[in-house]
């Protein structure tokens, strides 16, 4: 019987064991620029027991920022600091992709340079709000992509990943989930489009395939994954047959030789057990787990096959050797919500390790 102890070769590279340290938003990239720091490098490098480690969302391009304090792809000081980060890593043996997370229309104009404003498949306005510098900010209509727009947009996925590459990191995650950009061309709601962009489910995929096509042209396929979270109404997504959108989708990607799917699951358990059987690959489950955090029983997955990898989010947040307390069955420091986002290492890198 397989376990999450147990390795596992992810495009053709050999991970320690099965447990995925899921990408978690922390804002605490206070550097110039939105660089990394040498506080996040640390924070990395003390999960490296993880078989995988997958980072915050980083944005590909300025426009692609919608939250205070995440960190860029795209221009030299970053991908200088970023090598701090995946040497740290890589010096403790871990193994680590960047997540690359373009938010769309989830954002604010203040959190953008020279006058932007945030995009999106079409101009509808997410319902809620965004955390801003300034306080909480009423969501903006975003501005429609034209053509061009989103052929530029697809280009930033991939010089993004050749940064990534040349940073340090082991690969890349597309982030295709949780309402962002990608996200909202799948999406009914978000998605009003009658050219080539929207419309039918081909359609609807079509800015999905060419972003994970591109990236895999310019990186390789066996060092990109992709993450999922179909019929998933984080920041106000509405899919009215998500069944139908992500098994085209998956069709599609199918022949990519891509290194994992990453589902981050809904309550839709049927769902899940079809993508399952429909990807040919590695699939790597964040399991639906609401309102509790993903614990003990999630290993079980991996046992009755449901997945190939496990990724764990807050669990892994503020237990930095997670695997271990894992394979002993704990004892679990509990996460601090409060100190989630921003702020400094308190509730980043003071949670204590098993010392025995």
């Amino acid at each position: 019987m397989t376990t999450a102890f147990d390795p596992i070769v992810l495009g053709g590279t050999r991970l320690a064991n099965r447990v995925v340290m899921a990408p978690m938003t922390r804002s605490r990239a206070h550097g110039p620029g939105a660089e990394p720091t040498e506080l996040m490098a640390t924070y990395y490098a003390q999960r490296a027991g993880a078989g995988l480690i997958v980072t915050e969302g980083v944005q590909p391009s300025p426009i692609g920022q919608g939250y205070p304090d995440t960190p860029g792809l795209h221009t030299p000081g970053q991908v200088r600091a970023w090598r701090t980060v995946t040497d740290a890593v890589h010096r403790e043996g871990g193994v680590i992709f960047a997540q690359l997370m373009h938010t769309g229309r989830i954002g604010h104009p203040s959190l953008l340079p020279d006058g932007l404003t945030p995009v999106g498949p079409s101009a509808v306005a997410a319902q809620g709000r965004v955390y801003t510098h300034q306080g909480p900010q009423e969501f903006v209509t975003p501005k429609e992509l034209s053509e061009a727009e989103i052929r530029q947009t697809i280009a930033d996925f991939a010089t993004a990943a050749h940064h990534a590459v040349e940073a340090g990191f082991d690969g890349v995650e597309i982030h295709g989930a949780n309402g962002y950009l990608i996200h909202q061309f799948l999406a009914d709601n978000t998605n009003h489009r009658t050219d080539a962009w929207g419309g039918s489910a081909e359609g609807r995929i079509r800015f999905a395939v060419d972003v994970v096509t591109a990236v895999t042209e310019a990186i390789g396929g066996r060092r990109v994954g992709l993450r999922i979270s179909p019929g998933n109404r984080y920041n106000d997504i509405v899919e009215d047959n998500p069944g139908e959108v992500y098994g085209a989708l998956l069709d599609r990607l199918a022949g990519l030789d891509l290194a994992y799917l990453h589902l981050m699951e809904g309550p839709d358990s049927g769902l899940t057990s079809q993508l399952r059987k429909e990807w040919p690959g590695t699939f790597v489950l964040n399991p639906f787990t609401h309102p509790d955090v993903t614990g003990l029983d999630a290993l079980e997955l991996i046992e009755d096959g449901s997945a190939d990898m496990v990724a764990y989010g807050a669990l892994f947040l503020a237990n930095p050797d997670l695997p271990r307390r894992l394979a002993a069955r704990g004892p679990f420091n509990a996460p601090d919500q409060a100190t989630f986002y921003g702020g400094d290492h308190r509730g980043y890198t003071d949670y204590p390790t098993l010392t025995a």
